[in-house]
C-alpha cells in the first residue's frame, strides 16, 4: 500500500500538471512500468498460483515442450538463437531449452529481454536451479534489443496485452479520448475530444466494424506497430511467435462489445475497475490480431500462421507429448493432473480459443504442422 500511495501521489501531480487530464495510455504506462513503483517493476509477487495471474507456461510444462518440439527442425536447420520478450518467471525458457535438448537440438544462445529488475532476478534464480550451471552459459539477459542483426526465433508470450492502450468512447458521431482525472473520491475517468491521430484511427475502425451504438467504449494499442518495426529492423532471418488473448478486428470491435476489453487482475480475481489499486494489480487489454498482421506487413514481415491456441497446440505435437508424459506412470492423480493441464490449454471454454497464436517470419519457413490456417479471419 505504501508503494501504491507513492505512485498515486505522482499520478495526482501529473494529472494536475496536465490541467486535470492524463491520457489513459500514459496512466497505464505509469502504473505498470514506473521505475520502482509500477506493477511489473515493484518487486511484488505477480505470476503463478500465489500471484495475480497464471500464464500457459505456468500452467503446464507441456506448453513450452510443444513449442520446442515444433520449432526444433527450424532452429537446427537454420542455426537460430532464441530471443524471448518478458520471460515472466522463466518457466517457458526452461521448458523450451529442456525440450530442445530432448529433441537433440543444441541451442546456440537463449536471450531474454526483460525490463523488470525484479523479474530478471527471479528468472535467474529459477533457471540456475532448473537448468544447472552448464546450460546457463547459453542464457543471457538484455535491457534492450540487440544493436546487431540477429537470426532468431523471437518468443512473445503475453507481451502485447501489457502494452499501454488508448481508451476511446464513441458518442454523437465523435471520438472522445478517455483519460484519468481526480475527484473527491479519488481517481475517475474523464473524456475530451480525441487528438487527430486517435480520431483518425478510431474512425477507420468504426467504418470497418461499425456502426457502433451510442456510448461505445473500446481500446486502441498504438505501440504494436513501433514494436514490430523495431524487432523487424534487427531480424535478419527468423520467426516471431506471438501468443496472447485477443480477436480478429471485426470480433474485437464488434458493435455488441460495448465496454471494450480492459480489465485488471489481482490475486487471481478479475477486477473491472481499471483505476483500482494503482501499481498493485495487472492491467491488460486484448489484442487486435488484424492490427498485428497489418503492422507486420508494414514492417516487411510475412504472416505465416494464425490460429487459436488450442488448435495450434493440438496440431504441433501436444497429444504425443502428453502420451509420453503419462507413459509408465502409476499414480492416477498425476495422470489426471496432466490431463487437466491439457484441457486448460486447449479447450475452447478455457485458454484454447480465448488465446490466439500468430507466427510471423522473414526468410524462414514453418515446420510441418496440422493446425488450421485461420488467416482468412483477419
Amino acid at each position: 500500500m505504501a508503494l501504491s500511495s507513492e505512485l498515486l501521489a505522482r499520478i495526482h501531480a501529473e494529472i494536475a500538471a496536465g490541467g486535470g487530464f492524463l491520457p489513459f495510455a500514459s496512466y497505464m504506462e505509469r502504473v505498470l512500468y514506473a521505475p520502482g513503483l509500477g506493477y511489473y517493476v515493484n518487486g511484488l509477487r505477480k505470476i503463478g498460483a500465489d500471484g495475480d495471474f497464471v500464464t500457459a507456461p505456468e500452467l503446464s510444462p507441456l506448453f513450452g515442450a510443444t513449442l520446442a518440439r515444433w520449432f526444433a527442425p527450424v532452429l537446427d536447420r537454420e542455426g537460430l538463437e532464441i530471443l524471448e520478450f518478458g520471460a515472466g518467471s522463466g518457466r517457458l525458457a526452461a521448458d523450451v531449452i529442456m525440450g530442445l535438448e530432448d529433441a537433440g537440438v543444441s541451442l546456440k544462445r537463449y536471450r531474454i529481454l526483460e525490463v523488470s529488475p525484479d523479474l530478471r532476478q527471479r528468472q535467474q534464480a529459477f533457471l540456475v536451479n532448473r537448468l544447472g550451471s552448464e546450460r546457463m552459459l547459453r542464457v543471457e539477459w538484455l535491457d534492450r534489443l540487440p544493436e546487431e542483426p540477429v537470426r532468431a526465433l523471437v518468443l512473445a508470450n503475453e507481451v502485447l496485452d501489457a502494452m499501454p492502450v488508448e481508451v476511446f468512447a464513441w458518442r454523437d458521431g465523435r471520438v472522445w479520448q478517455r483519460g484519468v482525472g481526480t475527484a473527491e473520491a479519488g481517481l475517475v475517468f474523464t473524456d475530451r475530444p480525441a487528438p487527430p491521430g486517435l480520431d483518425a484511427a478510431v474512425r477507420e475502425l468504426q467504418d470497418a466494424c461499425g456502426p457502433w451504438p451510442q456510448g461505445y467504449v473500446s481500446e486502441w494499442r498504438p505501440a504494436v506497430g513501433p514494436w514490430l518495426r523495431a524487432v523487424a529492423a534487427r531480424l535478419e532471418q527468423g520467426i516471431i511467435w506471438i501468443g496472447d488473448y485477443g480477436y480478429p478486428r471485426r470480433a474485437f470491435y464488434a458493435p455488441e462489445r460495448v465496454t471494450g476489453t480492459l480489465v485488471g487482475y489481482y490475486r487471481q480475481q478479475l477486477v473491472l475497475d481499471p483505476l483500482a489499486w494503482p501499481g498493485l494489480m495487472d492491467l491488460t487489454a486484448s489484442v487486435d490480431f488484424t492490427g498485428v498482421a497489418e503492422g507486420a506487413a508494414a514492417a516487411g514481415l510475412d504472416v505465416l500462421a494464425y490460429a487459436g491456441q488450442g488448435e495450434f497446440l493440438l496440431g504441433t505435437g501436444l497429444p504425443a507429448l502428453f502420451e509420453q508424459s503419462v507413459a509408465g506412470k502409476d499414480d492416477p492423480r498425476e495422470i489426471m493432473q496432466l490431463a487437466q493441464q491439457v484441457r486448460m490449454l486447449t479447450l475452447p471454454g478455457e485458454m484454447g480459443e480465448r488465446f490466439q497464436v500468430m507466427v510471423l517470419g522473414r526468410e524462414c519457413e514453418l515446420p510441418p504442422c496440422t493446425f488450421p490456417d485461420r488467416r482468412e479471419r483477419l
